[in-house]
């Protein structure tokens, strides 16, 4: 009674404070003194008070904000044991009412960023681009995808032409060979040529890109070679481009990798060689993202340079001179996201596609290919060496390509890059290319009459140039080129070879990334966290300081498999396993820093900590025997004494989450940390569609509520099962003979036919599934939505292009998957969740309805677990059709990080209309949106109304003829795990090319990526110390925020940690126009603004300076003021010290 109160009184504020601040805003309003002479000034005297009332209304919202804040205060606080579910009469179960209100509280200017309408167009958007081009690939002669180009001799008369040689060799991190492998034979050679070569004429240029290379390089230089590297670096001789660990993928990779990768290759220049990088360079990434630009603008980064687009993209371009132009980011009001982009024009980045149109010729000026070398040119007619009596010809005919390229672009300024991969290995080829365009330039140069500067030159060189033909400081806007939003997916270099294939390409790998990924974030945050309050404490000296030589490790491996060889898929088979031991060595290591971490952080008396890495305080949430094996989930072995679990929850946002634990013994209780009994579902453990594992259950604990990030959970042996409610199993064999193997503890019902068709229901969604298959048909709320899912399989063409890694090449639309046997359907049903498994041949299936309140609740959980071993050039898909009237448009987002709108079009081949998925696909109408949310990237598309289609696995036995030499033959059990979120939309803005998540998709999202981890205590301990639960936030974030990461910087020796940490936060653009309520948390905006100096409890700021996203540029100076505001979509990076 005390509670209700309570509650009631403060209700009562909440209202008293809304009436009265509304009668003071009208009462100020009704009484301003203006006199009514003053006609003329009366629209802006209204304007005022509009300004004014809407400052108010602003004030108010917040008031309001923090007196719910109060009353979730006093109502977490409540009393007594939590009462347990219980059984209607109908068979479903009723969960007693939530004991904590939440509430939504978003302010509406925080809803219209979503609404867009803010600045001007861009000259070109890349949707309507598309819908513009008739994709017809004409033969356009020399240039084959291209046109014929023409010029008069007299086009340079006033304004010499500019040309940059830029030598570059390509280094992939693994691909043919592994990443060691092509060090030790390759990449070595290649930079130690370099030093050696590049100070032999100071006229000299080259360029680099892979850090994870040139890192390792370095580790092996003596100091005599370090200081050259840093000479040739300081005096614009050699040049660090990009400078990320690798050159990442840009469709399957996640945002918070993509940022990693950069930051741990931008470090190690800094602090190695002293240099920022300026130019960003991709010239080999099978497409490419709009995140790049955004990523490399908050860099700082000022000019970057793309190759792989789709060659009609490309002739379109050059024909309307919009190959370089500014890129903005689509929700961008201004021009703060622009950076200039070069695009190159031709099919590769080899030598034949880069001089000019004529593959033909530029193939001889590739002085690698001389006659007598391993490599020859296959049009034919070889390279010559240049001397005095054939260098006139030789110049004027590589001129020629020059201009001819040049008319392609808008300045008379050209970047010619002269490279392939993993070239300048010998100290020969450097003299032959090197000695023999030397030749030619200064044949040109001396040829006043030719009207041409040639030189090598570096791929800054080229854009300060351009920046200094138009008088123009580097990083402003440039006059006179487009602005260009969108991306450039999907890609196709010849024909109808679309290369959307590797957006599924092992999926099994794709899904370790993803867990890596969440487990780096969460070792990331809780070692810094624990090392701070180490720190204050004086205990620094005993924590394992040496877990950070570990997080190092796991952020290069991580980085490492960014590669667009690596998370692709297409790399060979060797190398894929070469990957696969590192991100589980990783793995492994990882959870060991998270293990340490939390161990200090809950101890009650931290002198009592001592870390033994023999005998680890906790116990991990499940292990992988090999790289190639799914998670084994740990059981928890039950006896007299209690034990313990502490539960990590890796988000700033407070969740409800159901705690799974496999125990021993179907005799427990799982108790609150208060020691309440905390009602709980026990279910059995199965090894295949009819055998459960003897001895080992399944809890589930009631939702507890996680604050960021530890809990404390006590689980214990009991017979006094009061708050333990045993699922109910219903087994449907669809009339095959097959032996059950049952468990007491749990009851099963087994039936020898197939089901009728059922239905499984919580307070917010109602899923009925078909007796036969198994499969969904579901409906939400009062949104009467048909949603029904089928498996499909797609072949591959009989001609002799087939698909492979890259390329996916149908042989027309998919055909109904049809096993051999029916399904087994097993039902299990109970009061905190309930499950429809669903076993075919090829692929199990699990969709999970959680009864409970809160985000867990309001979507449906759909895992997929693929094994297609004994297919023979087959993909499996899962097809989602509703009566959603979506047409021809869904959504797919782009690296996690933002969406993107797609139109399927009907005039490209089946296999153009793929996007890359790494986070979610939604496709909506006025009523409705459905999303799919995802853990692992994989391909999607919409191939007709109301349909959203995944790729789920693609076996292959042949190549695809881009260089990789094999099939994809090495197929895993792979688990694909997703969730599906049914939403009403309220209003509805269509059309534009900008959309945005709702904040529960966002939430629901991040639940689906970052699990709760629940690691036991380990049984050995004899007394156990006292514990308790870590609360690092002294207040919740608003919850458009985003910790992204915090990540302790490294120390003069790099494998230890220094003061100073990076916190790096993303406010997320979301759409208030979906319809969303109970979230099972407080969910509150703030318009961006955010106090850091108090967020950590227990710690002081000591220090915060804004920096560029990877800490290469301190932005303004650090001031005393610790209140920061973001704007919707951005990403800032804060240099802190916490202690």
């Amino acid at each position: 009674m005390k509670l209700k109160k309570q509650v009631t009184v403060c209700g009562a504020a909440i209202f008293c404070v809304a009436v009265f601040s509304l009668y003071l805003m009208l009462d100020r309003v009704q009484h301003d003194p203006t006199p009514p002479r003053q006609r003329a000034s009366q629209i802006s005297v209204l304007q005022n008070r509009i300004e004014q009332l809407e400052q108010l209304l602003e004030e108010n919202h917040e008031i309001i904000s923090h007196i719910k804040d109060s009353v979730l205060e006093l109502t977490a606080h409540a009393e007594g044991p939590p009462a347990l579910p219980h059984h209607k009469p109908n068979g479903s179960w009723v969960l007693p009412p939530e004991s904590r209100p939440s509430f939504l509280s978003v302010s509406p200017q925080d809803c219209q960023f979503a609404l867009g309408g803010k600045g001007q167009s861009p000259d070109l958007q890349m949707l309507a681009v598309y819908s513009l081009l008739p994709f017809d690939n004409q033969d356009g002669g020399v240039w084959k995808q291209g046109f014929d180009i023409t010029y008069e001799p007299s086009e340079w008369d006033a304004e010499p032409l500019q040309v940059f040689v830029v030598p570059h060799s390509h280094n992939d991190p693994g691909w043919i060979k592994t990443f060691d492998k092509y060090y030790y034979d390759q990449t070595q050679h290649i930079l130690n040529s370099m030093v050696l070569k590049m100070q032999e004429d100071p006229r000299r240029r080259f360029i680099w890109s892979e850090i994870s290379f040139f890192s390792k390089w370095w580790d092996n230089i003596s100091a005599q070679k370090r200081a050259a590297v840093r000479r040739l670096v300081g005096n614009g001789q050699l040049e660090m481009v990009t400078g990320g660990w690798v050159m990442p993928d840009e469709a399957n990779s996640h945002y918070f990798a993509m940022i990693d990768q950069l930051i741990e290759g931008h470090q190690w220049l800094e602090k190695n060689i002293g240099v920022t990088p300026r130019s960003g360079w991709a010239v080999d990434p099978f497409g490419h993202s709009s995140t790049m630009p955004y990523l490399l603008k908050r860099s700082n980064l000022t000019g970057m340079l793309i190759q792989r687009v789709h060659y009609a993209i490309k002739k379109h371009f050059a024909a309307t001179q919009n190959l370089e132009f500014m890129w903005r980011q689509t929700w961008d009001p201004d021009t703060s996201t622009d950076i200039f982009c070069h695009m190159m024009p031709f099919y590769s980045y080899d030598v034949p596609h880069t001089c000019g149109p004529d593959p033909k010729i530029c193939c001889q000026f590739d002085f690698k290919r001389l006659p007598g070398g391993r490599i020859n040119c296959p049009w034919k007619v070889p390279p010559r060496a240049i001397t005095d009596a054939n260098v006139a010809e030789r110049a004027q005919l590589l001129l020629d390509q020059y201009r001819k390229k040049s008319k392609l672009y808008r300045s008379k300024v050209l970047l010619v890059p002269l490279g392939d991969d993993f070239r300048y290995d010998k100290p020969q080829e450097w003299d032959a290319q090197f000695l023999n365009y030397q030749r030619i330039f200064d044949f040109l140069n001396s040829q006043p009459n030719l009207h041409v500067q040639a030189q090598f030159g570096t791929l800054s060189d080229y854009f300060d140039a351009l920046y200094k033909k138009v008088g123009i400081v580097p990083g402003m806007k440039l006059p006179g080129f487009p602005v260009l939003s969108g991306d450039f997916f999907s890609y196709a270099d010849r024909e109808d070879h679309y290369w959307t294939g590797y957006y599924t390409s092992r999926p099994f790998y794709k899904s370790l990334d993803r867990v890596l990924e969440a487990h780096l974030r969460g070792a990331e945050i809780l070692y810094s966290l624990a090392l701070a309050h180490a720190r204050r404490a004086g205990a620094d000296g005993r924590y394992p300081l040496s877990d950070y030589a570990l997080l190092s490790n796991a952020r290069r491996n991580l980085g490492l498999f960014q590669h667009h060889d690596a998370i692709t898929g297409t790399a060979k088979e060797a190398v894929a396993v070469d990957y696969g031991v590192r991100l589980l060595h990783s793995l492994t290591n990882l959870k060991r820093v998270i293990i340490n971490a939390a161990h200090y952080l809950v101890l009650g008396d931290k002198d009592t900590y001592h870390h033994d890495p023999a005998a680890p305080f906790l116990g991990t949430d499940d292990t992988r025997p090999s790289q190639d094996s799914l998670p084994e989930r740990t059981v928890l072995r039950m006896d007299t004494s209690p034990r313990f679990l502490v539960v990590f929850n890796p988000l700033e946002q407070e969740r409800l989450s159901v705690v799974p634990v496999l125990v021993d013994s179907p005799h427990v209780r799982v108790l609150s940390e208060e020691g309440q009994p905390l009602p709980s579902q026990l279910s059995a453990r199965w090894s295949s569609a009819t055998d459960t594992v003897p001895d080992i259950y399944q809890v589930r604990g009631a939702p507890v509520p996680l604050p960021a990030p530890i809990l404390i959970l006590p689980i214990l042996r009991s017979v006094d099962g009061h708050a333990m409610l045993k699922s109910s199993v219903r087994l449907y064999l669809h009339g095959r003979d097959l032996p059950v193997r049952k468990q007491e503890a749990v009851p099963v019902h087994v039936f020898p036919a197939a089901a009728d068709d059922f239905c499984l229901e919580n307070q917010h969604l109602h899923a009925c599934f078909s007796g036969r298959s198994g499969l969904l048909q579901v409906r939400a709320g009062g949104c009467r939505l048909r949603v029904s899912c089928e498996f499909l399989v797609y072949g591959t063409r009989t001609s002799k292009d087939k698909s492979g890694a890259y390329l996916f090449l149908p042989d027309g639309e998919a055909k109904p998957y049809t096993p051999k046997d029916p399904p087994v359907v097993r039902v299990t049903e109970g009061p905190l969740f309930s499950e429809v498994t669903s076993y075919y041949q090829h692929v199990q299936t699990v969709v999970r309805l959680y009864n409970v309140p809160g985000v867990e609740g309001l979507s449906l959980d759909l895992s997929c677990l693929v094994d297609i071993r004994d297919h023979i050039n087959k993909e499996l898909a899962l097809r989602l059709s509703t009566d959603i009237e979506s047409d021809d448009t869904f959504f797919t987002d782009l690296n996690g990080f933002q969406i993107q709108p797609r139109r399927y079009q009907r005039k490209l081949p089946l296999q153009a209309n793929f996007y890359p998925m790494p986070a979610m696909a939604y496709i909506q109408d006025a009523q409705s949106r459905l999303t799919l949310h995802t853990a692992q990237a994989l391909g999607v598309s919409s191939l007709g109304s109301g349909q959203l289609e995944v790729i789920l696995d693609r076996r292959l036995m042949q190549d695809d003829n881009r260089g990789l030499g094999q099939g994809l033959k090495d197929n895993k059990r792979t688990c694909n795990r997703f969730r599906l979120l049914l939403e009403r939309r309220t209003t509805v803005q269509d059309g534009r090319p900008i959309s945005f998540p709702s904040l529960l998709s966002h939430i629901t999202s991040m639940h689906l990526n970052a699990e709760a981890l629940v690691m036991p205590v380990a049984q050995e301990k004899p007394a156990l110390p006292a514990l308790r639960s870590f609360m690092p936030l002294s207040t919740t974030l608003p919850c458009d925020f985003h910790i992204l990461n915090l990540r302790m910087l490294q120390a003069e020796d790099d494998s230890l940690p220094s003061a100073e940490a990076a916190l790096i936060l993303h406010r997320k653009g979301f759409d208030c126009s979906l319809e969303a309520k109970n979230l099972g948390f407080n969910c509150t905006t703030s318009q961006g603004k955010l106090a850091l100096g108090s967020l950590f409890q227990g710690l002081e700021l000591g220090s915060l300076q804004p920096t560029s996203l990877t800490l290469m540029y301190p932005l303004g100076t650090a001031s005393n003021s610790t209140s920061i505001h973001l704007d919707p979509m951005e990403i800032a990076t804060f240099r802190i010290r916490l202690g």
